[in-house]
């Protein structure tokens, strides 16, 4: 059985072999008729009488073959109620004028070519027998004796089945010819649907890598520029306060401008995308302490930096992140929590890594649910940057206990490091 084109395809275009096939079919009942008429003409000793009925037998083969054969709708083998009724009259037509002038055997051979149309098998082979039965009959007469019959019959059962075999197996081929065709039309319609859908996926890609890149530019911004012009500010408003006492101010401006430098250095390194500057020269414990520093020396509010367990160094990506998330925690302590003192903890437990940052301040009522929108973008930044290396982070306060922010991340180790240092 064949196989049918998908609904709302166009009919694939026909095979090399197939229009020879279909050519060979269509003309070969014209070519045949032809030619067994000049020859007919040319070597009949008829009268002109008979002559004249043998030319309107000729013109009746032509007509039952224009209107029976080439005319048929197609595909012929659809319409096979029509196609064997053809059939008969074909082989009927043609042996009328191979009775009259043998040489009309040619125009009976187009039998085997028209009997490909013929369906189901039975009545192909049926065909093919009938065909050769009568081509034989012409050509040489019906047998005489018993040698000569089994050769006779040794012809047509031969014909019958090689011609027969011949027909059903070049219809295999076309039906495997079109399967292939239909195969190949999916895999070229898949791979055309595979080119639009892995070009929207580029695109979706670029744009979702644009949208990280801001998120990245944003949250360096905030944690450089930001917080640095934030501490410049604040300097140069207390050196503004202590103009009247030269030893202050001078501290003051001096800490803006070191402020200032360190802002515009952190910039550059935010462009390049490279890390902080506290972690190209020293360890993680070693960073967070500078950095605790520098804000106690700047704000006026002692911290403690204490680190527990079995220092390892991980991957560039958690350091930046815990760094990233101490800043904006101790940032926000100066900002909003009115504290004496302030905590940093940072514990190598295992395959876990935490930071904690507590201060003695006022706290703050945490939001839950959709009201974590709109707290601002210092917290937002911090919960990216922990969840971006696959963390968590907790923050715990109420008004009047202070305040707790605790992040929890795994413990990746550095590339090229294996087991702890």
């Amino acid at each position: 059985m064949s196989a049918s084109p998908a609904p709302g395809s166009p009919p694939p275009a026909p095979s090399l072999f197939e229009r020879w096939g279909d050519g060979l079919s269509d003309w070969c009942p014209y070519v045949t008729l032809a030619v067994s008429s000049v020859l007919a003409l040319v070597w009949s000793t008829d009268a002109a009488g008979e002559r004249l009925v043998t030319a309107g037998l000729v013109v009746v083969a032509l007509l039952w073959v224009f209107l029976g054969y080439t005319r048929a709708p197609r595909p012929r083998k659809a319409h096979q109620v029509r196609m064997i009724v053809y059939f008969i009259g074909l082989l009927v037509i043609a042996s009328a004028l191979a009775l009259r002038e043998y040489i009309f055997f040619l125009f009976l051979i187009t039998g085997f070519f028209h009997a490909t149309v013929l369906r189901p098998w039975p009545v192909v082979f049926a065909g093919v027998f009938a065909t050769s039965v009568l081509v034989n009959t012409v050509i040489g007469g019906f047998p005489t004796n018993t040698e000569w019959w089994t050769i006779y019959v040794a012809i047509i059962v031969i014909q019958t089945l090689v011609i027969g075999t011949g027909i059903l197996l070049g219809e295999r081929m076309t039906e495997q010819s079109e399967e292939r065709r239909q195969t190949v039309a999916r895999l070229e319609a898949a791979l055309e649907e595979n080119a639009g859908l892995h070009a929207q996926l580029l695109t979706q890609a670029r744009e979702a890598g644009v949208l990280d890149e801001r998120q990245r530019m944003a949250a360096e911004i905030h944690d450089t520029i930001a917080q640095g012009l934030i501490g410049i500010v604040t300097q140069l408003e207390a050196a503004e306060q202590a103009h009247d006492r030269p030893e202050a101010w001078q501290r003051h401006v001096r800490n803006a401008i070191g402020l200032a430098r360190a802002s515009l250095s952190e910039a550059r390194r935010s462009v390049e995308g490279s890390r902080p500057g506290q972690l190209e020269t020293a360890r993680l414990p070693d960073a967070l302490a500078e950095v605790a520093r520098q804000w106690s020396d700047l704000n006026g509010i002692p911290v403690e930096v204490v680190t527990t367990g079995d220092v390892q160094p991980l991957h560039p990506e958690v350091e930046v992140a815990l760094l990233r998330t101490a800043q904006e925690a101790l940032a926000n302590v100066a900002k909003h929590a009115s504290a004496s003192r302030a905590w940093l903890t940072l514990s190598y437990m295992g395959d876990v890594v935490t930071l904690d940052v507590r201060d003695d301040g006022i706290g703050f009522a945490v939001p839950t649910g959709s009201e974590t929108r709109g707290t601002g973008f210092g917290l937002s930044a911090m919960r990216q940057r922990v969840n971006r290396v696959a963390g968590t982070l907790a923050i715990e306060s109420e008004p009047g206990a202070g305040t707790a922010v605790s992040a929890r991340v795994p413990a990746i180790v550095a590339p090229g490091i294996v087991g702890r240092s």
